[in-house]
């Protein structure tokens, strides 16, 4: 996936999402507000536990 065609909005609020790695619900943190190439709203972020990266589909 290139970052190129993702569009980075201001961000930095707490919210939570599942991590893949941990198989845990877990607060994200450095969050940040993108929008996708289709157009839709999502909230990237890094895991506070293992540091994997978190990505959270929908508006913010």
């Amino acid at each position: 996936m290139s970052y190129s065609c993702i569009k980075y909005k201001k961000g930095g609020e707490q919210m939570q999402a599942y991590c893949m790695k941990c198989r845990a619900k877990r607060e994200m943190k450095n969050t940040r507000s993108i929008v996708m190439k289709n157009g839709r709203p999502a909230t990237q972020g890094v895991c506070p536990v293992c540091g994997t990266k978190m990505f959270r589909i929908g508006k913010s």
